[in-house]
């Protein structure tokens, strides 16, 4: 031990400087990519830092934060859930269409059951028959979008009367000065948060995730706990879909198109480990900010949505790379 650190005492000033400012950008790459973008987008554009501006970003990001709260338990305990932007379609459009038949309130309720009825679908198939869970949900994805389209035969959907209903209230209210969107992201962010940091259930999950195996001979019924966590994420998408349709008071019918993606770039930013058994709702909560004030450099900077797609894109490559580095304790791979 001690020859060890003596030898790495002897390495060459410039050696060692170069080792550590690798390790300190594998580590520290994203948030580095982040402020460098801060500074050029508030030099091109005055509004960006504004205190309006910061608001309405991390409202608009409340949606995408919310799901990805429920994903990331996902994604801890060992699986993928590719079903959520289809998932929100089918409750925004579902919660929607039901309010002006059967009241707000009959019309939430029914949308909360029958989301979590998906969730548990998905936790049958990849928690209790052990399919695989990038097939499960990526099929999902598509027969839920089916399913959505034929329930609304293929129209967008809208509420009659919009003045007279206080379903308006969370994607449009306000609580203490703070609208209600960004109150809901982060009590759930908190309440997820304090579960799997504080509880049996938590450790279970990461234990899950961590080392199946493991867990299995140890007692930890495996099955169940990837079934909770499909609940978990269709609760969040439940919650996700009564923002949304709150707040348009409306809903096209595939209004979720391409929210997994989001999700999941929000997700990997925050440094969840796509592999399980490591993660934390904070660095989620924090990776899906990033993404939104990313979006929003580029929209004030006048770039179309095309642009923002292609650099959501390389972000979601930069941090997986970052990752895999910061795991190897280099930026490169260097083969003999």
């Amino acid at each position: 031990m001690a020859f060890a650190e003596q030898s790495k005492s002897n390495l060459p000033a410039g050696k060692l400087s170069k080792a550590s400012v690798m390790s300190f950008l594998s580590a520290q790459g994203i948030l580095i990519f982040f402020l460098v973008g801060m500074f050029v987008f508030s030099f091109f554009s005055e509004q960006f830092l504004s205190q309006s501006n910061i608001m309405t970003v991390v409202r608009q990001a409340s949606i995408i934060g919310i799901i990805a709260v429920g994903v990331t338990v996902v994604i801890i305990g060992g699986n993928l859930d590719l079903s959520v932007g289809s998932m929100l379609s089918f409750s925004t459009v579902l919660v929607v269409d039901l309010h002006d038949k059967v009241g707000p309130a009959t019309a939430i309720l029914m949308m909360f059951a029958l989301t979590l009825m998906l969730g548990a679908f998905n936790g049958i198939l990849i928690g209790f028959l052990r399919l695989n869970s990038l097939i499960v949900t990526l099929a999902m994805l598509s027969a839920i979008q089916g399913f959505v389209l034929i329930y609304s035969g293929g129209q967008n959907v809208d509420i009659a009367n919009q003045d007279g209903t206080w379903f308006a209230f969370f994607g449009r209210g306000y609580m203490a000065g703070i609208a209600v969107p960004i109150l809901l992201f982060g009590l759930l962010a908190i309440l997820v948060q304090v579960v799997m940091s504080y509880t049996g259930y938590g450790r279970r999950i990461f234990a899950v995730g961590g080392n199946p195996m493991a867990a299995v001979y140890s007692g930890i019924r495996k099955n169940w706990c990837v079934f909770s966590t499909y609940l978990i994420s269709a609760f969040c998408v439940a919650c996700a879909a009564l923002v949304l349709g709150s707040r348009v008071m409306g809903s096209q019918n595939n209004v979720g198109q391409g929210y997994e993606l989001l999700v999941l770039a929000g997700i990997i930013l925050g440094g969840t480990s796509l592999l399980g058994g490591a993660g934390s709702i904070w660095k989620t909560v924090i990776g899906v900010l990033i993404l939104g004030f990313i979006q929003n450099g580029l929209l004030l900077m006048g770039y179309p949505y095309y642009i923002q797609w292609i650099v959501t894109w390389v972000i979601i490559i930069l941090a997986v790379w970052l990752d895999l580095a910061n795991k190897r304790k280099r930026l490169l791979t260097t083969h003999s």
